[in-house]
């Protein structure tokens, strides 16, 4: 499998790839920063009692939203934000403070349309540096020939 810079390449095809690492050591800071940004407060996220005591997890989690918008973000450096059309997928494991998450994108579909227009589906894997799926999902992108 051939690595691209970006889906723009006018030879991507399917089987390309495009690898990133989105955070490393992922910090509570981040954790508690995102939970400012959204809103969301809930004690599994910023609560480190809670969340080993009557959550019974090892520590807190990052919100699962926080790990889908960090892949969002690698998509949008490699298709552009104007050309994505769609983008979603499910979360599979928990993130904690200390993962680094890394994000595989793989071209599973290239259709080129009357006008040019390329249609390019990619099929989207996140996962802890230790190879946890952690989100697994799937984006279009429409991208015009040059």
């Amino acid at each position: 499998m051939k690595l691209v810079a970006n889906i723009s390449d006018q030879t991507v095809s399917v089987g390309d790839e495009f690898r990133a690492r989105l955070v490393e050591n992922l910090s509570r800071a981040h954790i508690a920063q995102y939970a400012g940004a959204s809103g969301d407060f809930n004690s599994v996220h910023v609560d480190e009692i809670f969340a080993t005591l009557e959550a019974a997890r090892p520590s807190v989690i990052a919100h699962g939203m926080l790990t889908m918008g960090l892949t969002a973000t690698f998509v949008t450096s490699i298709v552009g934000h104007c050309a994505l059309r769609s983008f979603g997928g499910r979360f599979l494991a928990p993130v904690r403070p200390g993962d680094t998450l890394e994000c595989l994108a793989t071209v599973c579909e290239v259709v080129t349309e009357d006008d040019g227009t390329r249609r390019v589906s990619l099929r989207l894997e996140t996962r802890s540096a230790t190879g946890v799926l952690l989100f697994a999902g799937e984006a279009e992108a429409c991208v015009t020939s040059r």
